[in-house]
Parts: structure tokens; sequence; C-alpha cells
């Protein structure tokens, strides 16, 4: 049975949100990896750098088979999957934001 169409919209628009996201966070990275050596302790920078592009990948990677998965719930008419890596993002870019905040309170 083919789901309501403002589901199926809805789980897409999902999708792209998960691929902006993505996005952000790997120009996050970039832009992290770029900021001059002499601002912030190097190897910090570039482990933010890391975990930054690092979810990122994660995002990306993942937004596909969540969007599959939702789907086939949908046609399915079951119950729709947990986001498994909510905690990671959730926690991923808090911890970013914590460094990050540290580092600028540092240097000022």
């Amino acid at each position: 049975m083919e789901p309501d169409p403002r589901f199926t919209l809805a789980n897409e628009r999902t999708f792209l949100t998960w691929l902006s996201t993505a996005l952000a966070l790997s120009a996050g990275g970039v832009a992290m990896a770029a900021v001059p050596a002499d601002l912030f302790v190097p190897w910090i920078r570039t482990t933010l750098a890391i975990m930054l592009v690092t979810l990122s990948a994660l995002a990306a990677g993942m937004a596909y088979p969540r969007w599959r998965n939702i789907q086939r719930a949908l046609r399915r008419q079951a119950p729709l999957p947990p986001p498994a890596l909510a905690a990671v993002f959730g926690y991923g870019v808090a911890a970013v934001a914590v460094i990050a905040l540290v580092l600028i309170v540092l240097s000022i």
C-alpha cells in the first residue's frame, strides 16, 4: 500500500535536511582546519576539524538508509525506526561547541 504522499514528502525533506546538516558540518570542519595555527593550539584545532568532518560523513552516510527504512515502515504501516545516531550528533556537536568556546575564551 502506498503511504500518504504528505508522509513521503516529509520523509524526503528530512533526508534533504540530513544532507544539509552534513554539508554544514563539513564546511565547519574545513573552516576549523583553515584557522591560522597561531590562534588555537594546532592539535586541538585539527581534532575539532576531524570531529566535524566525521560527523558530516556519518550524517551523509546515514541519510539514505534512514530515508529507506522510514519509507519501508510507512509502506508497511509499521512503527518508525528510532533515530539511531541522534545522540551521537547531539553530543558530538555539543562537544565541538564547548571545546571551541573554551578555545575562544582562552584566546581573548
